[in-house]
């Protein structure tokens, strides 16, 4: 429920707390005092688009604020859950609009984006009238009222829906898959078989490369390794050393052990000598390269790099290269024998869909039903006792919704086919239209607010009053505030608003609007105004009298 409606420097209002109670509100006044104003100022709190000229002073801000009461377990409190904001049971939603048309939205004092802001709201208020509510007058939203007029679940069919549509693409992504694959094999397979024949190791075209540059060096590296071997044998650095110590035996007598010394370090040098002669043969075994290995070496590196040049690739990234495309050619068959899995699960997604929607589609029409017979009802109590309504149900392309398109068709004269709401009813049927159908709506789906601009718009004497009527009996439901010209309807009436304009002498005779709750005397006062004019005679004030005892 809608408590207060503060509003500060916003189009034509200067400052104003409006405070409001359960049950039927209305606004009333001349035309032209701003009624209209207040419910722009409402929207704007709620999220509505800026209009120009909102702002009373371009140079200053403008700020409009909702307070709402909130019952345990009200479906914003989990739209406030989501967005983490603490829920209690007082709500107030603020919104400020700053001199270069930007504005700072807030609920609960946390500062929040528009979208939430109308997130929150949308559960909270509803506006009713030929200027607002397109809701009702749009056949696009006429499958969302039905549904909330149902009670309509739509998790399991958009659930069957995403499978459907998960299932339809991919197999369209396999199938596309195939026919890239397809068109690849021949060079694939081709590609595959060079690979094979090669059959490219990690890292070999390096170690090829080495080996390469070793061959090409290795007579000339094996003419200086020989002649080292030479100079260490027998003719060389051995065969010295074993004269010198045979040399050294004539006199090691004669030395008295002055020699053992030297002895000992040409047995070491002899040892060493050997070693390295057995490290030099070895290393003469390895370069021992005939003409025909190094011709092997270079054709291999040179298929290496021809091929690693065809799939633009280092060479030693060959290996991966016959691995990846030997794995193409295994999904090429494997996505092939994919596509009838995958076919199949689309045939049954397809049938799990279909199967959600009929029965979804049933619901509707019986909801459709229902909705028609309420309004059939509802209908003669607002004069309107020769109409007809009817909910159209046709097909329409599958989607998460369902594959229904849902229409409200009426008639207002006997033997006139039906049609849209806002193509066969005058102005003043068409207010009585769409009170009967949100009166019918509100049954399922109850706001806080529903708020009714001019509803009986085109109408006047009993219809006037049975519109009035239908009003009093729906605030018995929901919180109900009106903006209205009729007597009859402001009679009927639980609280009455009296909006009117006045001079602000601080301003320098600037106009302002003002809202003032009327007691009953004032309120016989503007009933009576509402029923003569300007002129309030006695006549008119019974007259007024006379429409509140009818009550």
């Amino acid at each position: 429920m809608l408590t207060c409606l503060e509003i500060h420097d916003m189009i034509l209002v200067d400052q104003l707390e409006l405070e409001f109670r359960p049950g039927l509100n209305v606004l009333t006044g001349e035309t032209g005092a701003g009624k209209s104003i207040l419910l722009d100022c409402l929207g704007f709190v709620l999220g509505w688009n800026v209009q120009a000229g909102m702002l009373r002073n371009p140079e200053g801000f403008g700020e409009v604020s909702a307070s709402f009461d909130l019952s345990d377990g009200h479906p914003v409190l989990e739209t406030l859950d989501s967005i983490g904001v603490p829920g209690t049971s007082q709500l107030l939603l603020r919104r400020r609009l700053r001199p270069n048309g930007r504005t700072v939205a807030y609920v609960n004092d946390r500062r929040c984006t528009l979208e939430t802001l109308r997130d929150v709201s949308g559960g909270l208020v509803e506006i009713v009238g030929q200027r607002h509510d397109r809701g009702l007058l749009d056949p696009g939203f006429h499958l969302n009222l039905l549904d909330q007029f149902a009670g309509t679940d739509l998790s399991s069919v958009k659930c069957n829906w995403d499978n459907w549509r998960d299932c339809r693409e991919h197999l369209e992504a396999a199938r596309a898959q195939v026919d890239r694959d397809r068109r690849e094999t021949e060079f694939l397979r081709h590609a595959a078989g060079e690979l094979d024949e090669l059959a490219p190791r990690d890292g070999e075209a390096e170690r090829l490369d080495q080996e390469r540059r070793l061959m090409r060096a290795a007579e000339r590296i094996r003419d200086d390794v020989s002649r080292a071997w030479n100079s260490l044998g027998s003719q060389g650095a051995e065969g010295q050393i074993t004269q010198a110590i045979g040399w050294l035996n004539g006199a090691r007598t004669e030395a008295v052990g002055r020699l053992e010394s030297a002895f000992e370090a040409l047995d070491r040098a002899l040892e060493e000598l050997a070693l390295a002669e057995r490290e030099i043969a070895d290393c003469l075994e390895i370069f021992d390269y005939s003409p025909s290995d190094l011709e092997e070496v270079e054709e291999r590196l040179f298929a290496l790099r021809r091929l690693a040049r065809k799939h633009d690739v280092d060479p030693d990234r060959l290996p991966e290269v016959r691995e990846s495309i030997q794995t193409r050619l295994a999904a090429v068959e494997g996505t092939e024998a994919e596509i009838s899995d995958l076919a199949e699960k689309l045939r049954s997604a397809e049938t799990s869909y279909r199967a959600e929607a009929a029965q979804l589609s049933e619901r509707r029409r019986s909801a459709g039903h229902q909705l028609d017979s309420m309004m059939l009802g509802e209908l003669p109590s607002l004069k309107l006792q020769n109409a007809r309504f009817r909910t159209d149900l046709d097909d329409a392309p599958a989607g998460p919704k369902g594959s229904d398109a849902v229409r409200f068709l009426a008639a207002t004269n006997p033997g006139m086919p039906a049609g849209p709401l806002d193509r066969i009813a005058s102005g003043g049927e068409l207010s009585r239209f769409l009170l009967a159908l949100k009166a019918c709506l509100a049954t399922n789906f109850e706001p806080n607010l529903l708020v009714f601009d001019e509803i009986d718009r085109g109408v006047g004497g009993a219809t006037a009053n049975a519109v009035g009527r239908r009003l009093a009996t729906l605030s018995q439901r929901t919180q109900v505030l009106v903006v209205t010209h009729s007597p009859q309807v402001a009679a009927c009436a639980d609280h009455h608003f009296l909006v009117s304009k006045f001079d602000v002498e601080p301003r320098g005779g600037s106009t302002s609007v003002d809202v003032a709750r009327l007691d009953p005397e004032k309120r016989i006062d503007e009933l009576a105004r509402m029923l003569s004019g300007s002129e309030i005679t006695g006549e008119a004030r019974a007259a007024a009298r006379a429409l509140l005892s009818g009550q």
